[in-house]
């Protein structure tokens, strides 16, 4: 494919980007960076009553996150810009007006009460009101008016619309990579509002200027745009312009039953839905997925490789991503499944880069003293307890001990493994390690075991209770590694509590 690939991700700012906009985005960036292309941000903000501040920005940063980084946007002007529809809107009422010009739109002069009558007056009668070619003659427009009346009213100021003029009898042949031929009867489509009462452009005539000035050449979006796709082909073709190629993806569907996903069920079953955090609800980022993980995961939505690799960088991506590999049919969304990649991400990350990113969590719960530990402790930490979790925020629960000494025990483990002469026995390991010149795992595990074996004790009666001393649970890596970390002076220390506190 040639190098004129020019694709657009084009969100609304009207509140956080979900997750299934980071996919769209995801797939054209894909698709652009493949061919060479060019990846654009555009901002549809043509409807004011919707738009919420900040989310322009939260969809930058989102993008940012996810490693998608546009090559012109609202940050990245270049020649096709401005990149936010409102700074564009008067471009639009000339379009509008040459379609009213070469007779494929026309004035709609109905006021809100005048077409809620018409509605209800239908439903009545048990059928659906519907604004084309069936009934538009009855209406006050430009087609039933006379060219006087029609002038009168503007000239007065009157509230119009500018409407799509939909042709009567025609199979329309539509192509879409995904889904392949679309035949549609022209007679079942209505006349959609183009330009607003407001001066605004709809979205539909705003999308399809756009995309043609920019020269978009292939429009990737979500399905439920598919219902559009007569309109936007009507309207290429009412304009003599050549249309983009089209692929509708498949929804990403709910992890039970059946439906789209939506905030509702992140929230009733425990998992994000945003990429970033967006006012109560936490974000991908902020829940402690690799942004690398969501990609992953979020790539094979709809998308089939053609073979059963499961990982993949972004670079594998690109190289692997093909349109025509798209699913028509919806994705199921699976939670486990998300984890489950961030698992893999973070157990393939080295210890130095854990260790930076557990740091923090460290300093806040430690305060100071977290300031003053030690990196190259603090990666072996990591080393012993990160094949145990799937995100760095689960660094604390898995290695508190490693930092702060048991402050209660285990109850059960307590009742079970802490008998009559357990003190004395620990009083016995505590004479056999501090002796003990290099305090490392192997030799403090030789000087335990060769004492347990020469003494014929059974292992457990010595190992439980001592791992409850040090850990203060039945829980946790090599215990011997875990003494070394800790050091000798913590170690005593801690059997000495346990023998004074249990006993």
């Amino acid at each position: 494919m040639s190098s004129n690939v020019r694709v657009r991700f084009a969100p609304s700012p009207t509140g956080p980007l979900h997750i299934g906009g980071i996919r769209t985005a995801l797939f054209n960036y894909l698709f652009a960076k493949k061919n060479n292309g060019a990846f654009i941000l555009r901002i549809e903000d043509t409807d004011q009553n919707r738009y919420v501040e900040g989310a322009e920005q939260y969809i930058i940063d989102a993008l940012n996150w996810c490693g998608l980084h546009f090559d012109e946007g609202p940050t990245k002007e270049a020649d096709f810009g401005p990149y936010r529809q409102s700074e564009r809107k008067s471009l639009y009422k000339v379009y509008a007006e040459q379609l009213i010009e070469s007779g494929h739109a026309y004035y709609a002069f109905d006021t809100a009460e005048s077409l809620d009558f018409h509605r209800k007056d239908h439903e009545a009668k048990g059928k659906t009101f519907i604004y084309n070619w069936h009934n538009r003659l009855k209406l006050v427009n430009s087609l039933s008016l006379s060219k006087e009346q029609t002038n009168d009213k503007l000239n007065n100021g009157e509230h119009y619309v500018i409407r799509f003029k939909t042709p009567q009898n025609q199979l329309l042949e539509l192509n879409d990579i995904i889904r392949g031929n679309i035949k549609i009867d022209t007679n079942i489509l209505d006349d959609k509002v183009l330009f607003k009462s407001d001066r605004m452009p709809t979205y539909h005539l705003a999308n399809i200027v756009d995309d043609h000035l920019m020269e978009i050449s292939h429009v990737i979006r979500g399905e439920e745009w598919l219902p559009s796709l007569a309109l936007h082909q009507q309207l290429y073709d009412a304009f003599g312009w050549k249309a983009p190629e089209f692929a509708h993806l498949p929804l990403i569907m709910k992890p039970v039953g059946k439906g789209k996903l939506s905030k509702r069920d992140g929230d009733k079953l425990g998992f994000p839905v945003f990429p970033l955090s967006w006012n109560e609800s936490k974000g991908y980022k902020e829940a402690g997925y690799f942004p690398e993980a969501v990609i992953n995961f979020l790539s094979l939505l709809g998308w089939n490789p053609g073979t059963d690799q499961e990982i993949f960088s972004l670079n594998e991506l690109i190289q692997s991503f093909d349109l025509h590999r798209v699913n028509k049919a919806g994705a199921r969304f699976d939670p486990d499944k998300t984890k489950w990649y961030n698992q893999h991400y973070l157990q393939n990350k080295s210890d130095s880069e854990l260790a930076e990113l557990y740091m923090p969590t460290l300093i806040q719960k430690l305060g100071l003293d977290g300031e003053k530990l030690n990196t190259k402790t603090v990666e072996k930490v990591v080393s012993l307890i990160k094949e145990r979790a799937s995100f760095v925020n689960e660094f604390w629960d898995l290695s508190d001990y490693f930092f702060l000494p048991p402050s209660i025990y285990g109850v059960k483990a307590v009742k079970k493994q802490w008998k009559e002469n357990t003190g004395e026995l620990m009083n016995d390991v505590l004479q056999l390690i501090e002796p003990i010149k290099t305090y490392a795992s192997e030799n403090i595990e030789n000087t335990i075991k060769e004492w347990i074996t020469t003494n014929e004790l059974p292992f457990g009666k010595v190992m439980a209770p001592l791992r409850l001393a040090i850990v203060g649970d039945l829980k946790g890596p090599h215990l011997f590694d875990i003494m070394e970390i800790i050091g000798k002076e913590q170690s005593i220390s801690r059997i000495q509590k346990a023998i004074n506190v249990l006993n």
